[in-house]
Order: C-alpha cells, then sequence, then structure tokens
C-alpha cells in the first residue's frame, strides 16, 4: 500500500497537472454546451456519450501518461497499422451520416459510429515524429527529405481521396509545424509556397467541384444563397449578434433551441455557446483552447529530446489549426469544411482520440526528467 502511494505521488509530481486540469474544464464545458444544444430533441443520448468520452477518455490518457513516449515510437509500426487500416476500411464499408457526403465513417455496434480519421491522427504524430527523430540533422539532405516528405503527404492524399478535405488540411498543418520544428531551412518552405501560389487556380477551375466553388463563393456573398449553401453561416451570424455580451441563458438560445442553428451541437457549438452565454462565453472557450495549445508548446520548448518536442508540436498543430479553421466557419471568414472544435464539438470517438493525444503529450512532460531518482526507490 505503501508503494502504491509513493507511485501515486510521483505521478502527481511528474504529471502536468495543469494540462490535465485545462482538458477536463475544457470538456467539461463541452457537455454542458452539447447538453443545451440538444436539448430540442428532448434526449440526452448526446449528452450521456460525450460524458462517458470525457471520463472515459482522461482515464486513458492518464494511462497513456505513464508509458513512456518512446515506447510508442519504438513500436511506430503498430500506430501506423492502427491508423491506417480502419481508414482503408471506409474505402469499402464506410457510411456519410445525414447531413455529410463524405463516406469516411464507420458503424459500430449499438448505432455508434466512429471516424477514423480522428485516430489517425494521433497515429501519424507518433509514426511521423518517429520518422523526425530518426533523420534529426539530415532532415535537409534530399536523401532524406523525400522520404519524409512522402510520410507526410501519404495522409493528406488519402484523407483527401476519403473526401474529407477539410481533415485532410489539418494533417497538411500538422506536417508543416512539425517539419518547422525539425529545422527544415526556409528555402523549402519559400519553394513550396510559390508552387501553391502557382497551382492555385488550376486547383480552383479543375480539381474543386461546383459545391466547393460555392462554399468559397459564399463567404463574400452569403445572402445570394440563404436556402442553399450559405443558409447554415447566415444563421450563425444571426445566432452570434442575438447572443451579445452574456447571452440568452442556457437553455434559452433563441435559434439554438429552435434548431436553426444547423449542426449547432458539433460543427457550430461555438456559434450555440455564443448566442447562448455571448462573448463571454465565446472568450471563455477562446482561452481554454488557447492555454492547452500553449502547455503543448511549453512541453515542447522543455521535452528531454527531440522525439519528444516533435509530439507536442504535432499535438499543438492539430489543436491550433481545428480550432483555426472551425472558428472561421462560425465566423463566416472561412468556408465550412466539416471541422469540429476541440474538446467542445459533440462525437464521443473524436474525444476519446483527443484524449489519447493529450496523454502522449502529457508523457513526454513527464518523463522529461526519467533520469530522476527518488529516495523511495532504495
Amino acid at each position: 500500500m505503501k508503494r502504491l502511494f509513493s507511485l501515486i505521488a510521483d505521478y502527481i509530481r511528474e504529471t502536468d497537472k495543469i494540462m490535465l486540469l485545462l482538458v477536463f474544464a475544457a470538456s467539461s464545458f463541452g457537455c454542458i454546451a452539447v447538453l443545451s444544444a440538444t436539448a430540442h430533441t428532448g434526449g440526452l443520448g448526446e449528452f450521456i456519450t460525450q460524458v462517458i468520452a470525457m471520463f472515459g477518455g482522461l482515464g486513458v490518457a492518464i494511462v497513456i501518461s505513464n508509458i513512456n513516449y518512446k515506447t510508442f515510437q519504438k513500436y511506430w509500426f503498430l500506430a501506423a497499422a492502427a491508423g491506417l487500416i480502419p481508414v482503408l476500411l471506409t474505402f469499402f464499408i464506410g457510411f456519410a451520416p445525414e447531413g455529410t457526403d463524405d463516406k469516411a465513417w464507420l458503424l459500430l455496434p449499438g448505432g455508434m459510429s466512429f471516424q477514423p480519421a480522428e485516430l489517425m491522427k494521433i497515429c501519424f504524430i507518433i509514426t511521423f515524429s518517429a520518422h523526425l527523430a530518426k533523420v534529426q540533422k539530415k532532415i535537409n539532405k534530399i536523401l532524406y527529405l523525400l522520404p519524409v516528405l512522402l510520410h507526410g503527404a501519404f495522409p493528406v492524399l488519402l484523407i483527401h481521396a476519403q473526401g474529407d478535405d477539410g481533415t485532410a488540411l489539418v494533417f497538411a498543418a500538422m506536417f508543416i509545424c512539425m517539419l518547422f520544428s525539425a529545422g527544415l531551412k526556409l528555402r523549402y518552405f519559400a519553394a513550396a509556397g510559390v508552387m501553391l501560389v502557382m497551382a492555385a487556380p488550376i486547383v480552383y477551375f479543375f480539381l474543386l467541384n461546383e459545391d466547393q466553388k460555392a462554399r468559397i463563393f459564399s463567404i463574400f456573398n452569403p445572402e445570394t444563397n440563404l436556402q442553399g449553401i450559405g443558409y447554415q453561416q447566415w444563421m450563425g451570424r444571426i445566432a452570434l449578434a442575438n447572443g451579445g455580451i452574456t447571452g440568452q441563458g442556457l437553455f434559452k438560445g433563441e435559434l439554438t433551441q429552435s434548431q436553426g442553428i444547423p449542426e449547432g451541437h458539433n460543427d457550430f457549438i461555438f456559434v450555440s455557446i455564443g448566442e447562448e452565454l455571448g462573448m463571454l462565453g465565446c472568450l471563455a472557450v477562446l482561452i481554454l483552447l488557447s492555454a492547452i495549445c500553449f502547455r503543448c508548446i511549453r512541453v515542447a520548448r522543455h521535452s528531454e529530446d527531440e522525439a519528444g518536442m516533435y509530439i507536442a508540436v504535432g499535438m499543438f498543430a492539430m489543436l491550433f489549426t481545428q480550432t483555426l479553421i472551425n472558428l472561421g466557419m462560425c465566423l463566416s471568414v472561412l468556408p465550412v469544411i466539416g471541422i469540429t472544435l476541440p474538446f467542445f464539438s459533440a462525437g464521443g470517438s473524436s474525444l476519446l482520440c483527443l484524449m489519447c493525444g493529450v496523454g502522449i503529450t502529457v508523457s513526454v512532460h513527464k518523463h522529461r526528467n526519467s533520469g530522476t531518482i527518488y529516495l523511495h526507490e532504495y
């Protein structure tokens, strides 16, 4: 028993308590927001799923954080299989939930669903960080850089082929940020930027379908298609305006409680929070997510080695990019591309995968002093 208490004391001493508290606060806030945003349905299914995922995910995060992150990188091939196989299955047995047109989900027993790309993000952080740690200082040599680029491009192209360009964009951001943290010279980023600018017209006129073009166009003129593409963002604007400074109150949002906000519990949960809790509620969301991103950067800075730093940077990139895109969607400055708000949007499997990422990041923090010896060990 004494040994158990000593282990618990060591964990509390070494773990990133602030990160875990911030994640708990954000996901708790998210559970309350989901409960309010789905109150009009008369059921508690989404809320119960979110609560179970929150507590279960925190438990998983604590377990994972006790495992040295180097172990995950050592068995990177298992992470690769865990991330890749479910995504490949969506090309054969995937389905598109109501309101979406991408067969990027798998049906689970009990009527539940799972989006494998969420797990693949965490697995990519593990495999790509292991790859970068292996090449380290040689990354600017073409012989080593080309396999790294292929590694990073593969999930982007695979998820694009799946039809989920929003998630493909998140993978691309993770890829770029992790490359930057690995010390890739700026001339490579500059060259890639020039090529992207040159390719943009080709992508727009020959690769984007009419629906994607309409979503981009609706940002500048949402009033032209209020009954179609522009409807969701237009209603989002009205809901945010309804909220004012302090909001209309939980379970009292005019549009939130009348199903006036499409996906108000999921992609547009920020809008629902804005209507019911006002600008102050939105500010609380931003503070929590910013603090979590800051902790990821702090973990990266204090990591024991480059491998741990790459993991924390990858987690930061994922959270920051998803938050930025989701807020851009809700504020009508970016097209709607189906990106959820981390820790807040409804989705049990998504929240569980996020918690796995948190666990690995906390592991980097916890094992930064892996050589520390405590007196009770003797």
